[in-house]
């Protein structure tokens, strides 16, 4: 039986933002062996614990909002998009039940966001304007490698693209160094992680303005996995990607 994977509308104030993003990551999932099942954010917080219950594992997708600052105790810049509460209940009902159950979760860009908050991390609500980095994290879904990302060598991340090997660096793992793998990643996002937050770790950062790019789980046998980037969107192409989704089914699979 194929594990059923929870996955909130990207967004509840705008549809067409739902409906452009919501299939790739549907598509990802069915080709990774999973099942996904679409959480709606107009439920009620009981019928989203009921779906979230019937599910193995959680995927947190993006979204064009930004989490209210409030939450990280921070005061909004002029920057700062607005919130979706909607999907911010979702999440936080859909991480809570995760947590409590063990159950595996995949966060991407905003989920990863998300999920830095809900763990009482905070978030820099501006890169470009707040610190002025030289490298453009907002180039979209047109740019596939927007800049390089350095993998902690001893992180889940790392061995979960180590079974990639040339195909994900474009050479050999052992060419990379002791600082870890390198990989080239697409970018679509204004915000970051900044202070990390409980059970959390970094995996990966952009090696140019040391920008948080992915966080995974401190607990032991508990995957929790999150990547700034949009593995979804380049699934059928890359290896990387497919890595990516593959473990999580896999970690799906033993609920």
């Amino acid at each position: 039986m194929k594990p059923r994977i929870a996955i909130p509308v990207p967004h509840s104030q705008k549809p067409e933002y739902a409906q452009r993003s919501l299939p790739q990551y549907l598509h990802a999932i069915e080709r990774s062996g999973g099942e996904p099942v679409v959480v709606q954010l107009d439920q009620s917080s009981h019928d989203i614990a009921k779906v979230s219950s019937s599910c193995q594992a959680v995927l947190l997708p993006g979204s064009s909002a930004d989490l209210d600052p409030q939450k990280y105790g921070a005061e909004r810049i002029s920057k700062t998009h607005a919130s979706d509460p909607l999907r911010d209940t979702a999440d936080e009902l859909l991480l809570q039940d995760a947590h409590n159950m063990r159950r595996p979760i995949l966060a991407i860009c905003y989920g990863l966001q998300s999920l830095n908050v809900w763990r009482s991390g905070t978030l820099v609500q501006d890169i470009s304007s707040q610190l002025r980095s030289p490298i453009n994290h907002e180039a979209g879904r047109e740019v596939a490698r927007a800049h390089a990302i350095q993998i902690d060598p001893v992180s889940r991340l790392a061995n979960i693209l180590a079974q990639t090997k040339k195909s994900v660096a474009g050479r050999d793992p052992a060419e990379n160094g002791h600082d870890g793998l390198r990989i080239e990643v697409n970018s679509g996002h204004h915000q970051a992680a900044d202070l990390v937050g409980d059970g959390l770790r970094v995996a990966a950062r952009c090696p140019e303005d040391d920008i948080i790019e992915a966080l995974e789980g401190t607990q032991f046998g508990h995957f929790v996995l999150a990547v700034q980037w949009h593995p979804e969107r380049n699934f059928d192409d890359d290896p990387a990607s497919q890595a990516l989704f593959k473990r999580f089914i896999e970690a799906a699979r033993l609920v």
